[in-house]
């Protein structure tokens, strides 16, 4: 395209814009007011001569002026409110009007007579109940599954408007102008000629539009309360008890997650969740939640299927899903492999329903974790409590909310985290409660939240690793969602979006695609921030590294971040306490054992009676430890089965085995003596040597198909390097003062002997084992 077309297409562009601009302004034109009129006998005069002279009027743009004053009030053009200051109420017979026009409080009548006439009246007391304002039209539900959605009647804008006008209408002048005077002197936004001008309905006007519904409401309580007017607030509070109730719990989650802090917390490294998230793929189709690709195998030994794009849900539009019957769903049970943003996805729900961007019509969201009922079981002295008094317990905002009861109250229950709740639950044996003030045991609450017989109007979500939510019944479940992570495209917008120098985030997708097997784990959103943050340490501080880190540190930094919150999350350490103990490096030597026979075996998948042949606990295995999943069971025999977060990271813990056996009992497990040594190999070295470590797994990859042992010698190459060994896993799975490995420097000969003589479809790994070991690209 030419700079000519170019500049024309802008124009075109900017017209077309001007002109959307126009149209909008007309839409939102503010209808009149079905308030009626309240007019003073002046005025109806002057309406008189205009429709008198209607032959010769010209039409001009209505005003804001007032006689008296000569001001006019400017509106801000605020679409949401559909009211204006000409807003005006129906004068009865016999009843008075207070003119409240003047631009300053020196504006008094002259007429003492007039004015002792005045005060002995009441300001619009004796009013007629006014009509129902005009309702907006439902513009909010814009798209294919009405979202936004469009809020209770009894939280939208009309509500408020006449719940505040009719407490206000029945105080006196004195009382109004009182009102007025401390309203002003604690709320900086608004001008003394603001609050006087105009009639009462003007003024609910203008402070709806200044500043907005919620702060209205409970700044015209507060200072309802301040001047002595205890009963107003109080009745104006139960007029609007839904929106206040609403208004705390927007709050409440607002605090909670506008801020993230993703992965290991630093101090100071925060950002604004809006800024940097991107919502991964969710389907409706569970399969396990593991990427199937692998860098060398094209068929992995467990073949696992792959959502097609037609299953995948926006989040916010998870309770527009319909069961087969048509009927809204009530629970809907999300779940995924560590690592792959369930909180952060609860998160974004969250706030995204608090600043009205999405799901409107949930009157209320509540957050009750697993985590909070385990706190409520085991540190309150008597857990029994009904599921109203958990709310009130964590919500002290949020008492008497009986209307939870009611036919017409839509909102929501999050109950995320089911892996931290580490009690079984009874689900046939439970006893059913039928109303939410009967107390009860969390265990029976949880139970019959889930069943519907207790919170019955309420939409549950379910959030937890797989092998937890597995033994929630299939009856209680109307959908099941599996977040599935990244696209390559959301791996790059998210790195984009993380870093404010474009130049950075350019090198971090440069180099990280340099690696296919971490382009393949950073399709999980911790591992994508992981690749952030440890990339941007190279880029960013000179002289942190000459070379970027290739893969093995970055699988390290997985293990070491997975058992530091299994500690955190599920035995409540302190940051200051995440000290590895015997039976943490038990549980990791162990895993690794049972990475490495599968290996041996060519098999990914293994069941409950493998774990416990190494002495091992299925739940720390499969659901604490953050290392493996459970998948769908599909076999006519019923057994649970599992397999680790991705293959190349069971690759990863089998030669984590093979290196910690040699390093800390001086085994070569490898060295098995069955195997003939191929002729490339000229000698033989001592196998207690990390040279002859490397050639017993060199051994092992040539005797095995393509792709069988190739990232396990990759990761073993990479576990040599200082860099891994020594700066990495010393104090966490090593003591700080443990000597370094030593002879890589014939490590480094073998396996550039090896490049030089090895089979042609093995040379590109093995050059990539060398850069392992050397930590440098070249």
């Amino acid at each position: 395209m030419d700079s000519d077309t170019e500049v024309e297409r802008i124009y075109r562009r900017e017209n077309e814009r001007g002109d959307d601009q126009e149209e909008e302004k007309k839409k939102w034109m503010r209808p009149p007011s079905s308030y009626g009129s309240m007019k003073s006998e002046s005025d109806e005069e002057e309406e008189e001569e205009e429709e008198g002279n209607k032959e010769e009027a010209v039409v001009l743009p209505s005003s804001n002026a007032h006689e008296g004053t000569r001001l006019q009030m400017m509106h801000s053009e605020y679409p949401e409110t559909l009211y204006t200051m000409t807003t005006e109420q129906t004068k009865p017979p016999e009843a008075v009007v207070i003119e409240t026009r003047s631009s300053d409080l020196g504006d008094f009548p002259e007429d003492e007579e007039e004015e002792e006439e005045a005060d002995d009246e009441f300001l619009i007391t004796n009013s007629p109940e006014p009509p129902e304002p005009l309702e907006p039209e439902d513009t909010m539900q814009i798209d294919e599954n009405s979202q936004p959605g469009r809020l209770h009647p009894e939280q939208d804008l009309p509500h408020i408007f006449k719940s505040i006008q009719s407490i206000l209408t029945g105080l006196t002048k004195e009382e109004l102008f009182k009102f007025k005077m401390w309203f002003y002197q604690w709320e900086p936004r608004l001008t003394l000629p603001q609050l006087m001008e105009g009639d009462l309905l003007d003024f609910v006007d203008r402070i709806l539009e200044i500043l907005g519904q919620d702060h209205s409401l409970l700044h015209t309580i507060s200072t309802l309360e301040s001047v002595n007017k205890k009963p107003e607030a109080a009745e104006l509070r139960n007029q609007c008890k839904r929106v206040l109730t609403r208004f705390h719990l927007k709050q409440y989650l607002i605090r909670k997650h506008q801020v993230i802090r993703e992965g290991v917390v630093r101090a100071g490294k925060q950002n604004l969740l809006d800024t940097i998230y991107v919502e991964p793929q969710i389907s409706t189709c569970g399969f396990g939640g593991v990427d199937p690709s692998h860098e060398f195998r094209e068929h992995p030994p467990t073949p696992l299927q792959v959502p097609s794009a037609d299953t995948f849900v926006s989040l916010n539009n998870l309770f527009r899903l319909q069961k087969d019957d048509g009927k809204p769903v009530r629970t809907v049970v999300t779940t995924g492999i560590p690592g792959i943003g369930m909180s952060v996805s609860v998160g974004k729900f969250s706030l995204d329903w608090a600043e009205l961007r999405a799901n409107r019509d949930l009157q209320f969201v509540i957050k009750l974790s697993f985590r909070s009922f385990w706190a409520l079981r085991n540190k309150l002295p008597s857990p029994m409590m009904s599921i109203m008094e958990v709310i009130e317990y964590y919500y002290p905002e949020c008492k008497d909310m009986k209307y939870l009861g009611e036919e017409d109250c839509k909102f929501l229950i999050i109950m995320d985290s089911l892996d931290c709740y580490q009690a079984p639950l009874d689900w046939e044996n439970a006893p059913v409660l039928n109303d939410n003030y009967t107390k009860a045991h969390p265990d029976n609450l949880i139970v019959n939240i889930i069943r519907g017989t207790v919170l019955r109007g309420a939409h549950v979500w379910i959030l937890g690793r797989a092998a937890a939510v597995s033994q929630i019944p299939s009856q209680f479940i109307d959908a099941f969602t599996e977040i599935q992570g990244f696209s390559d495209e959301m791996i790059d917008d998210y790195l984009t979006r993380h870093f404010s120098d474009l130049n950075i985030a350019a090198k971090i997708v440069a180099h990280y695609k340099r690696l296919p097997t971490l382009k393949i784990l950073a399709r999980q959103p911790f591992v994508c921030w992981m690749v952030a943050t440890v990339f941007e340490r190279c880029y960013r501080y000179q002289g942190y590294g000459e070379h970027p880190p290739r893969l093995t540190p970055f699988y390290v930094n997985i293990l070491i971040v997975q058992i530091n919150r299994r500690l955190q999350f599920y035995y409540a350490k302190n940051e200051n306490e995440l000290k590895w103990s015997n039976e943490d490096k038990q549980l990791v030597k162990k895993v690794g054992k049972l990475a490495f026979k599968m290996l041996e075996k060519n098999i990914s998948m293994f069941c409950e009676e493998d774990v416990k042949e190494y002495g091992l606990n299925l739940t720390e295995v499969t659901v604490l430890s953050g290392l493996c999943t459970e998948l769908p069971s599909a076999a006519s025999d019923g057994k649970r089965r599992f397999c680790f977060i991705h293959f190349t990271f069971q690759e990863f813990m089998a030669a984590l085995y093979v290196f910690t056996m040699f390093r800390t009992e001086a085994k070569n497990v490898l060295d098995s003596g069955l195997l003939q040594i191929p002729k490339i190999f000229t000698s033989r070295y001592q196998t207690k040597s990390a040279a002859g470590l490397v050639q017993c797994a060199l051994v092992r990859t040539f005797s095995s198909e393509l792709g069988h042992y190739e990232m396990f010698l990759r990761f073993l190459c990479g576990m040599l390097s200082p860099d891994c060994h020594d700066s990495q896993l010393s104090g966490y799975f090593y003591h700080h003062n443990a000597p370094k490995v030593g002879g890589l420097e014939e490590v480094q000969r073998l396996l550039e002997q090896t490049i030089q003589t090895g089979p042609a479809d093995r040379v590109e790994n093995l050059k990539e084992c060398l850069r392992e070991m050397t930590q440098e690209d070249e």
